[in-house]
């Protein structure tokens, strides 16, 4: 444990811009934590805050920045592949995206305060076509924020941290082991969460080439399209109609309980069209399939897709 904290005494600004730049990449790894133990250094004069929110700041938007360009140079589609690589339920990204449309840019300076929440935004930004210049502003704003309250308040508990942080040198191998346990249970909860969430969605899902062959035979099943309206202008499957999960409960289908009914989404793991899919049985209609890949595996394998600009042809 000594020598961890020498290491970070020695090298604060780099571990800072590591444990900035991983986070914001999307990797389980909290960098609060750091920016915590950076404030105590600079109550202890070793470091400025000049220099500690530079480095945060640079970490923050080289990071987010690479997020922007995927999301600019490969659309909406970036996102999904983003959150299966996170530890955050697959909810973060309607909930980002509720975020972001309801206050734009502006939501930029609050997402960093939520865990799994910034990449996404980042993300988001550039597909949605943010101007870069205005994301880095309001990116750059939030990241000041975010890195400098963390600082803020190691500075000002710094004889507590300090307190605690030689209590760990004192216990040896065994504060070193503590620290790992600790991290060990963080990545440990977010995964169990993340698996509990995904078995409560678990369901006999219908694939791509499964659903072009009922829709080319004569009981062509009813498919519902479960996204966010802003997402319906990139396209959708030959006679989809439209229903959000708030919506669903409204819902009324003209088709009997036992008629096929198939649900799709964008979202990693068709969250939504599960979501969706459990509302609808509980209703008691029975022959509910959310459709495995959502609408990017239907486009992925070349079927047909209603564009916007050919409905109002």
């Amino acid at each position: 444990m000594n020598v961890v904290l020498e290491l970070i005494q020695q090298y604060g600004l780099l571990i800072v811009f590591a444990s900035v730049f991983l986070e914001q990449m999307g990797l389980p790894l909290p960098a609060y934590p750091t920016l915590l133990l950076a404030g105590v250094l600079i109550g202890n004069g070793q470091y400025s805050w000049a220099a500690m929110l530079l480095v945060a700041l640079v970490a923050a938007l080289l990071a987010d920045s690479i997020w922007y360009r995927a999301g600019r140079k490969y659309g909406k589609r970036v996102m999904g592949k983003l959150c299966k690589i996170s530890l955050s339920p697959d909810t973060c990204v309607r909930q980002t995206e509720a975020l972001y449309l309801k206050f734009g840019p502006l939501a930029l300076l609050v997402c960093k305060f939520i865990p799994g929440f910034a990449s996404i935004s980042s993300a988001l930004a550039g597909s949605s076509g943010t101007p870069y210049w205005l994301f880095a502003l309001m990116d750059g704003l939030g990241a000041l924020l975010w890195s400098g309250s963390a600082l803020w308040l190691g500075n000002l508990f710094s004889s507590a941290i300090d307190e605690l942080m030689l209590t760990l040198v004192e216990m040896g191998k065994w504060g070193t082991g503590l620290v790992l346990l600790l991290l060990t249970a963080f990545i440990a909860v977010k995964w169990w969460d993340r698996q509990r969430f995904l078995k409560s969605l678990r369901m006999a899902r219908i694939s791509v080439q499964e659903l072009h062959t009922l829709i080319a035979s004569d009981a062509a099943p009813m498919i519902l399209d479960t996204r966010a309206p802003h997402l319906i202008e990139d396209g959708w499957i030959p006679g989809a109609q439209f229903v959000t999960l708030e919506d669903v409960d409204q819902l009324t289908l003209d088709i009997d309980e036992d008629a096929p009914v198939i649900l799709y989404c964008s979202c990693p793991n068709e969250v939504t069209a599960a979501k969706v899919a459990k509302k609808l049985i509980r209703r008691g209609y029975r022959n509910i399939r959310p459709l495995s890949g959502g609408i990017d595996a239907w486009r992925d394998a070349g079927f047909a897709i209603t564009a916007a600009k050919d409905a109002h042809v």
